[in-house]
């Protein structure tokens, strides 16, 4: 059955005008999002059939490739990347708004999470901040495996010293989804703590994010 065959009441749209979006399962919604099924199936069935293969979780993880050979069309699959996008920026920029200042680990957490726990490679950011913990600026050291031998401290403190910043933190993601820091992770921590009294700059806290949480490796002890 098409959607437009359904009587009108029980189409996805209008039901979403009469209860709201909140009142619609995440097929209903999926549904609204794609537009239109396929000759094969109607949106809703469509959207049964991914949404019973992968979650939204799991859909939000998947490439724009992968999203066209889970819904078989490279259309839907585009509104799909996009969407999951502008979720991840309207988030981000929500929860930047909230805690604009880093006192603690989770609020640094709370600030990458959306960027980096479905990252597939680690990210190693650094971030920039005033003498009250506010951000004034973040920068993307490497992408990669973390290793000292790669890491140089003026990737990391040049801006740091361009932006007159009180102090960083350094962050990056484990793809494996387990945040236990590896030797390589203490080891440019120590690195770039020595490296940042050297220049005045206190390095306040290494996080790691995985999608078990993360972790802190001041609160681990290896920052002191």
């Amino acid at each position: 059955m098409k959607v437009w065959e359904m009587p009108w009441f029980e189409r996805p749209g209008a039901r979403l005008k009469k209860k709201g979006a909140s009142a619609l399962s995440d097929a209903e919604l999926l549904a609204i999002v794609l537009g239109r099924g396929s000759r094969q199936e109607n949106a809703i069935d469509l959207s049964c059939r991914v949404l019973k293969d992968c979650n939204l979780h799991k859909l939000a993880a998947l490439s724009l490739v992968e999203l066209e050979s889970a819904f078989g069309d490279d259309v839907k699959a585009m509104r799909m990347c996009a969407m999951f996008e502008l979720f991840r920026r309207t988030n981000r920029l929500s929860r930047h708004g909230f805690s604009a200042q880093m006192t603690t680990a989770e609020d640094v957490y709370h600030y990458f999470v959306d960027e980096l726990q479905e990252k597939k490679k680690e990210h190693f950011y650094a971030l920039y901040l005033d003498t009250k913990n506010r951000v004034i600026a973040e920068e993307l050291v490497s992408v990669g495996i973390l290793n000292a031998s790669l890491i140089h401290p003026r990737e990391v403190f040049a801006p740091a010293l361009k932006a007159h910043c009180q102090s960083v933190i350094l962050v990056h993601n484990h793809p494996s989804g387990d945040c236990t820091p590896s030797k390589e992770d203490e080891e440019v921590t120590r690195l770039l703590r020595d490296a940042g009294e050297l220049v005045g700059v206190s390095l306040l806290d290494h996080i790691v994010i995985a999608n078990n949480g993360y972790l802190s490796m001041k609160e681990k002890g290896v920052l002191t």
